[in-house]
């Protein structure tokens, strides 16, 4: 059976986007073409479809990782601030972002909560099982060695 850590973590993400457009309950803020993803950022996202890409990479950081909270998220999409002539700092990234992507995902039914955090749902598992096994079947397809892995 194909995981998600079995393909390439940008096909999937990908992947898992697209079938994130679809649903209903995951729609990007009205403030999402505004806002930055973190305060070491200098621009705003570029990509007009990048709140969908951000809801599945946290699925997919929440099926790796979990159970997660926002805390430990805003350290995984964080990154190093320019301080100028000074060294760079590492900091965290959009608390708003990696949440309001959470309650999103739970109100879709693809994450639920504990008290320690965020864990994966059966849904949330199987949807990114699924895209899984289509990623592994479209790079197949490109490159015929890879299926004997």
């Amino acid at each position: 059976m194909t995981t998600a850590y079995d393909v390439p973590a940008t096909a999937l993400i990908g992947k898992v986007a697209e079938k994130l457009k679809e649903n209903d309950k995951v729609n990007s803020p009205e403030w999402a073409a505004y806002v930055k993803t973190g305060s070491h950022k200098e621009l705003p996202p570029t990509d007009k479809e990048w709140w969908y890409t951000r809801c599945a990479a946290v699925l997919r950081t929440v099926y790796t990782q979990g159970p997660i909270g926002v805390e430990r998220l805003r350290s995984v999409y964080g990154g190093n601030k320019n301080m100028g002539v000074s060294p760079s700092h590492k900091v965290k990234g959009s608390g708003s972002v990696a949440r309001e992507a959470l309650q999103q995902l739970e109100a879709a039914g693809f994450v639920r909560s504990l008290k320690s955090g965020r864990v994966i749902a059966p849904q949330g598992q199987s949807l990114l099982d699924n895209s899984a096994y289509e990623v592994k079947k479209e790079l197949v397809e490109k490159i015929p060695g890879l299926a004997k892995y």
